[in-house]
């Protein structure tokens, strides 16, 4: 994203508590935080980030946003999503206030697939169908890897290993997660 857009830096916000999932179903927050941190450690464009820890629980991305913005006032704040979560954005909490405040930058996905150059507005899901100038469709490689086929992968005894960093290869092997 970073590199097929006007981004200057992706910063990945661990959540201790996604309010759509359940809770048992994640690893422990620093082993997902540790995570990310190999995964980007040499990518000076992209942080991994533990902001949501100390937040009340569950959190919500309107609080997070609220909260990078009085913690960093010289940075610009947008969020990355998804095509399939954009659907379910007006599920949000506060998602009024995400679409009047933000910029969406919006990953597309291969069951959405996006026609070369159709990058800008897309409307976004609702009953008035109207365009919103501030979600951007970022014209990017489609690469269909999520953490679910990894876990499920893992599960199934099959061998993810060229998918993943040898560093978070490692980490994931020597903590026996997921098998």
């Amino acid at each position: 994203m970073v590199e097929f857009s006007d981004l200057d830096e992706v910063w990945f916000v661990v959540t201790p508590h996604n309010p759509h999932k359940k809770k048992k179903t994640l690893l422990e927050d620093h082993h997902r935080l540790a995570m990310v941190r190999i995964a980007v450690e040499e990518y000076p464009k992209l942080q991994a980030s533990n902001v949501e820890f100390d937040l009340p629980q569950p959190n919500y991305t309107v609080n997070t946003l609220a909260h990078l913005e009085e913690k960093y006032p010289k940075n610009h704040f947008c969020l990355i999503m998804g095509e399939d979560n954009l659907k379910s954005l007006h599920k949000w909490k506060n998602y009024e206030v995400i679409l009047e405040r933000y910029s969406i930058y919006v990953y597309p996905r291969i069951s959405e697939a996006v026609p070369a150059g159709r990058q800008g507005n897309t409307p976004l899901p609702s009953s008035r169908g109207e365009k919103l100038p501030q979600i951007k469709i970022v014209d990017a490689p489609i690469i269909e890897l999520s953490s679910t086929f990894i876990r499920k992968g893992i599960k199934s005894g099959k061998n993810i290993q060229p998918m993943l960093s040898a560093e978070v290869w490692t980490y994931l092997d020597e903590m026996n997660f997921y098998k």
